[in-house]
């Protein structure tokens, strides 16, 4: 039966029945993906083009070049966007709870569903960002080293998506 199905209205149950409520979930999906960003922090820093992806996707947004933002802008426009993808995830899942089969119960929440929502989130974080973000707003980075900028967000958002798939079975298992 659907996670949406078989509890109150907006509550959702999360493998113990009892049900959290829906605003909550997706408050701790916004927390996991937040931290899903930091997290990406880590391979960004290790890899050539560094924080690139962050530099180009801040850059889209102030309607400028990549090297005319400030380290500090670039890297908060990572971490909230890392925060809104979280609560994508938190979106999709409840859309994939409605017509997924629940399969085992993964920390709180119900497996199938939630792998469904954070591949998908990791794909479109990557995908987003591959073929709509950099083309627009990384025009010199796009001609000179799109595939190695791809290569390295590509990276990062499987990162994300680990952090996701861990982190919020983990913290919906303590609601």
């Amino acid at each position: 039966m659907s996670v949406l199905v078989a509890v109150a209205p907006g509550q959702v149950g999360f493998g113990g029945g009892t049900g959290v409520g829906v605003g909550r979930f997706v408050l701790v999906c916004v927390a996991c993906g937040l931290l899903g960003a930091a997290v990406m922090d880590l391979p960004m820093m290790k890899q050539e083009d560094g924080f690139t992806p962050a530099y180009v996707a801040a850059a889209l947004l102030r309607r400028t070049s990549p090297g005319e933002v400030p380290f500090r802008e670039a890297v908060v426009v990572h971490h909230a966007t890392g925060a809104i993808a979280g609560g994508l995830y938190g979106l999709a899942f409840l859309l994939f709870a409605a017509v997924l089969p629940a399969g085992a119960v993964v920390g709180g929440v119900e497996a199938v569903p939630h792998v469904a929502a954070a591949a998908g989130i990791a794909a479109f974080v990557y995908g987003f960002f591959a073929h709509v973000v950099l083309p627009r707003a990384g025009r010199r980075i796009y001609e000179e080293r799109a595939t190695a900028v791809r290569g390295q967000w590509l990276r990062s958002a499987v990162v994300f998506g680990v952090v996701i798939g861990v982190a919020v079975p983990a913290l919906t298992s303590v609601l």
